[in-house]
């Protein structure tokens, strides 16, 4: 297959190091899911600002710099804007490409994201909700009236999750169109986290067909930071050679599953904490979810992801902001002391760390 005519797998990484700890993750899972790292039947490619993180990996870098990032967030500095820019500098040179966001990793080959394509399809990750669900925002707001007038949209509108896209070369003009559209919009909505999203949705409807695949990939958008624990631990482990034989079997090891202790062992926490004042109960059981032993290593690296919802949902419930002197205190009870034991010590270092 000539290198134009092969699918490009494209990502898009600038700034923290999260972020290219994902890219990574998710660059392996779609190798391990191809099964022969020595023979990819695509090309991936990488726009990024670091291409460190990426050195033991078959992948072309495409050096990002802060100006060209820059550039394509003009006219407006609208940050997701970049996403469209850079599928479509791919597709100036390849017949049929596919961007993926870095919150991502494979149930199943990437090949079958691109059999999903075709000439006059968009791929997206999922149809979220329809246009009138989301009355709240000013994306409907305050655009809805004008684009009902013009025909753009209509409340039975399905809005796109752009954590993929995936199109051949012959519709790069929707790419054009969407670009268009953020561009005029963004002044009047410049507070709407999901702009982009929406102008490809405006850009599609109507236009083009629209396929789906959250059955081949899972966008971890939802419950990022547990994820994120995940894929961090992984990454801690295996960043060195992440194509390694050990590396690769530890991806299927990284599940999509929130890591909840079992409903009894729930019930056990929920029953030890009843002698507790009734203003720590909820607290406690929260903490004793980082707590819980599960025989999965990727699962245990979750732990402090609890006890950070822990002390976030206790903010939530209290006037007073959560000190270091409230935590200690609460720690220390006896009856904390006896169901933490040792842990408590680890528990409260992480807690007034965060």
């Amino acid at each position: 297959m000539a290198a134009a005519a092969r699918p490009q797998l494209v990502y898009l990484v600038f700034g923290a190091d999260t972020y290219h700890q994902e890219a990574l993750f998710s660059i392996a899972s779609a190798i391990a899911k191809l099964g022969n790292p020595g023979e990819l039947p695509l090309d991936i490619q990488v726009f990024t600002d670091n291409p460190a993180p990426y050195a033991q990996l078959p992948v072309r870098i495409r050096p990002l710099s802060a100006e060209t990032r820059q550039a394509w967030c003009q006219p407006h500095g609208y940050h997701f804007r970049t996403k469209h820019v850079a599928i479509r500098e791919v597709l100036k040179d390849t017949e049929l490409a596919l961007l993926i966001d870095t919150d991502t990793f494979f149930h199943a080959s990437p090949l079958a994201l691109f059999e999903r394509i075709q000439p006059g399809t968009l791929l997206v990750n999922a149809r979220t909700m329809r246009y009138r669900q989301g009355a709240a925002s000013p994306l409907y707001s305050v655009l809805a009236p004008e684009l009902k007038a013009q025909g753009m949209a209509d409340d039975d509108m399905w809005l796109l999750n752009s954590g993929v896209i995936g199109l051949y070369q012959c519709d790069s003009a929707l790419l054009d169109r969407s670009l268009e559209l953020m561009d005029q919009y963004y002044p009047r909505t410049p507070t709407a986290y999901t702009l982009e999203e929406f102008c490809l949705t405006l850009a599609a409807y109507q236009r083009y067909q629209v396929s789906e695949c959250p059955d081949l990939i899972h966008h971890y958008w939802s419950r990022k930071q547990l994820m994120r624990a995940k894929v961090q631990a992984w990454a801690r482990k295996h960043a060195g050679q992440p194509l390694s034989a050990d590396a690769l079997a530890d991806v299927s090891q990284v599940s999509d599953h929130v890591p909840r202790p079992p409903a009894l062992q729930r019930l056990l926490y929920k029953a030890a904490t009843l002698a507790l004042p009734v203003e720590q109960r909820q607290f406690m059981r929260e903490i004793l979810y980082g707590c819980y032993d599960h025989a999965n290593e990727f699962d245990r690296a979750c732990a402090p992801v609890w006890w950070d919802k822990a002390r976030q949902n206790l903010q939530e419930r209290q006037d007073t902001p959560v000190e270091a002197d409230q935590l200690l205190h609460w720690l220390s009870s006896p009856l904390n002391r006896l169901i933490l034991g040792k842990r408590r010590h680890t528990i409260y270092q992480h807690l007034i760390q965060a």
